[in-house]
């Protein structure tokens, strides 16, 4: 199994997981033809796309997957709040899910989980291939009992470390959207994304990624000095996926 992250920021996120001949997009923030384009800077035809399975509706998560699935025919898994607040998707090949469900996707197993978010029924995935596991967890406002659960022993952990709260507060954003980010059904700070890594088992963990890092309001050393300090390794083995290169392929 692996995973190649094609760009993770405010303006627009996608990752992509393989197994076998399996391959699924986690959300298509960008426009269709600018993923199509990544897709293939990391050597994917973007027709070879079995399935687009979003976590919310919001603009750089949802951009792009409807001209996307209604061009290559890949089906779209969605929640049915996500569903309802996305726009018209009659005519394109569509799954609903529950937002704690799993499912088998070909070669893939797929846990679905809930996450507190500004959003319609949001929702995280966890990915195995019944030995090794891929955790995802991003555009969440705080940790949970259930996500540390769902996050407990995963071969790669992909991560959201959207802000650094100093700078944040001082920053230049207005104060009723820094009170959105930081509020509990925001983002993950730096600090609060260091504490999951203490309560979740990372004893199988091979690959930490740090995701969905502001460009306004972080740092990505500051990110990588605190990953490491919160596991114990060495600041190079902890991994940041920036918004244009996004991240190259790993494989667990």
């Amino acid at each position: 199994m692996r995973f190649a992250i094609l760009g993770s920021g405010s303006k627009g996120n996608a990752t992509l997981v393989q197994q076998g001949n399996t391959r699924v997009l986690v959300d298509c923030g960008f426009s269709a033809v600018e993923v199509e384009r990544r897709l293939l800077r990391v050597g994917c035809d973007p027709a070879d796309i079995d399935a687009l399975l979003l976590t919310h509706e919001h603009g750089d998560h949802l951009r792009g997957a409807c001209a996307f699935a209604a061009r290559h025919g890949s089906r779209l898994f969605l929640t049915h709040g996500t569903a309802r607040s996305c726009g018209d998707v009659s005519g394109l090949p569509v799954a609903y899910i529950a937002a704690d469900s799993s499912f088998t996707l070909g070669d893939l197993e797929v846990q679905a989980y809930t996450v507190p978010h500004d959003a319609d029924e949001p929702c995280q995935y966890v990915f195995s291939n019944g030995a090794s596991r891929i955790g995802m967890l991003s555009d969440c406002g705080r940790i949970t009992p259930h996500i540390v659960d769902r996050l407990q022993g995963c071969d790669a952990l992909l991560l959201e470390s959207n802000h650094d709260i100093q700078m944040l507060m001082g920053g230049a954003y207005p104060q009723s959207l820094k009170q959105r980010i930081s509020g509990d059904f925001g983002h993950l700070s730096n600090d609060q994304a260091c504490a999951l890594l203490r309560q979740v088992d990372c004893s199988r963990l091979s690959h930490i990624v740090a995701i969905h890092l502001s460009e306004q309001n972080n740092d990505p050393a500051r990110v990588v000095d605190g990953f490491s300090a919160a596991l114990g390794c060495e600041p190079a083995w902890v991994a940041v996926a920036d918004q244009v290169c996004g991240l190259g392929w790993r494989t667990v």
